[in-house]
């Protein structure tokens, strides 16, 4: 069976970047992987392109690590490191892993409200009736931000450093760290499409991720050991998966056992990659 090929041509002046063009016969049939792909390369570069002509929208990406590793390693590290039976260079290394482990959450909001926006703007219309699979639209963006997400890593780590961190892990843990929080990364980037899809304004989507975000973020072990939490608070970071990922994060780094926490991050990020991907590309052909 034949497949549906397409080509891409450059953008008229003014515009973000390459589109696909729409070639004869174009639409009726499966768009092959490959095409698919070129199309997914020639949307992320759009994307990047976006990013490069607002530099303003890279300063969550910037600012978002330094400002929360300052704030908690010298505000609150000194208290939290004594309750850890150390010092705030000891609440340090508990804390960075835990942070890395929180930048894909905060990070995935963007995306939500970048569909949202694309959409108010009518830039979603145009790329619906071209002839590329819908979901390489949101792949794309998932792309642009995991590499968003990879830059404020590399900040929190070298801010890590900096402030005297110590990897008590080896390197390939370092690197399996930031592997798996970019999964989960991932994964949770589908819920705020979908949310970014469903919510009418891009305001609506940053207050509705906040009230999600908040609960998630500090009812986890990321900020601060779960012992001395009320023992509902504690059932509940037992179940979240943000304390897996931060404990999965912080073994691999700091060393100590990782297994069960890496398995049941991988777990929820294909639950969640499994559940939220296809309803994201349903609302997005039907969205009006």
């Amino acid at each position: 069976m034949s497949s549906t090929t397409t080509t891409l041509t450059p953008a008229p002046a003014g515009s973000a970047g390459p589109v696909p063009a729409k070639a004869p016969g174009a639409g009726e049939g499966r768009i092959g992987p490959r095409a698919n792909l070129r199309h997914i390369g020639a949307l992320a570069r759009r994307n990047l392109l976006q990013i490069k002509k607002d530099p303003e929208s890279m300063f969550d990406v910037l600012l978002m690590p330094v400002i929360f590793i300052l704030l908690f390693v010298y505000v609150f590290g000194g208290s939290i490191g004594a309750s850890l039976g150390g010092s705030r260079q000891d609440y340090l290394n508990y804390l960075v892993p835990g942070l890395l482990a929180m930048m894909g959450m905060n990070i995935s909001m963007a995306v939500g409200t970048g569909v949202n926006d694309d959409f108010r703007k009518g830039v979603m219309d145009r790329f619906r009736t071209m002839p590329i699979a819908r979901s390489s639209v949101l792949i794309a963006k998932i792309v642009v931000e995991l590499g968003r997400l990879m830059v404020a890593t590399a900040i929190l780590l070298a801010m890590g450093f900096l402030l005297g961190m110590e990897l008590k892990g080896s390197v390939l843990g370092l690197l399996g760290a930031v592997a798996l929080a970019g999964v989960f990364g991932a994964a949770i980037m589908w819920i705020f499409i979908l949310l970014g899809l469903a919510m009418p304004t891009a305001q609506a989507v940053q207050g509705t991720a906040m009230i999600v975000l908040m609960p998630l973020q500090f009812g986890s072990s990321i900020f601060a050991p779960t012992q001395t939490m009320p023992g509902w608070l504690q059932t509940f970071t037992d179940y979240n998966p943000l304390s897996n990922l931060a404990d999965a994060v912080r073994g691999l780094m700091m060393g100590g056992p990782v297994a069960g926490s890496v398995w049941a991050t991988l777990a929820w990020a294909t639950g969640i990659t499994v559940v939220m991907a296809p309803l994201a590309v349903a609302k997005f052909r039907k969205k009006t």
